[in-house]
């Protein structure tokens, strides 16, 4: 019995532990949706200005977190991509009623300060998307010296906003 009782009491405290857990995400899981939501809303309004938008379903490949569209045939594309850290970017990406990157607005951001926070912190860097329509043409901007990781993963991230645009427009814009 004295060598099963210090098993059985570390195996009771996993399972409490775990049952907290499991409340505490229950509790919470509702909240942090709808800031998530507020979040998209009010980078989408950073992008294109107050107006309506509606979220268009569908899956449109990996890295794209949502799609919205405004009545007027403007797109926004959240990404998630790799930067220097996992999954440390994630933008909204303006896409024109012509198929052009019009903005590029920060949802959140995980790359080092100081260093990959430069593809955030330098507008020129972001500018030079502007006008891009497609993936090649947003992996062929400059980068940004002593940040490569991130000036890599955003010109991923463009270019596969850009992708999941052009591949899927009937459907984002039809509705």
């Amino acid at each position: 019995m004295a060598k099963i009782l210090p098993s059985l009491v570390l195996t009771i405290i996993c399972v409490v532990a775990s049952a907290l857990l499991v409340f505490a995400h229950e509790l919470t899981k509702e909240n942090i949706a709808k800031q998530k939501e507020q979040k998209f809303s009010s980078s989408v309004e950073a992008l294109f200005g107050k107006t309506d938008s509606r979220l268009v379903e569908g899956d449109f490949g990996e890295g794209i977190e949502a799609i919205a569209v405004t009545p007027e045939g403007k797109t926004a594309v959240q990404v998630i991509a790799d930067g220097y850290s996992k999954e440390g970017i994630n933008i909204l990406v303006g896409i024109d009623e012509n198929g052009k990157v019009s903005g590029i607005e920060f949802v959140s951001l995980g790359e080092t300060p100081g260093l990959g926070s430069k593809v955030r912190d330098i507008p020129e860097f972001r500018e030079q998307f502007y006008g891009k329509g497609s993936e090649a043409e947003a992996a062929a901007v400059d980068g940004i010296s002593g940040a490569t990781f991130s000036s890599n993963g955003m010109m991923k991230a463009v270019g596969q906003a850009l992708d999941a645009y052009n591949k899927n427009k009937e459907a984002i814009l039809g509705g």
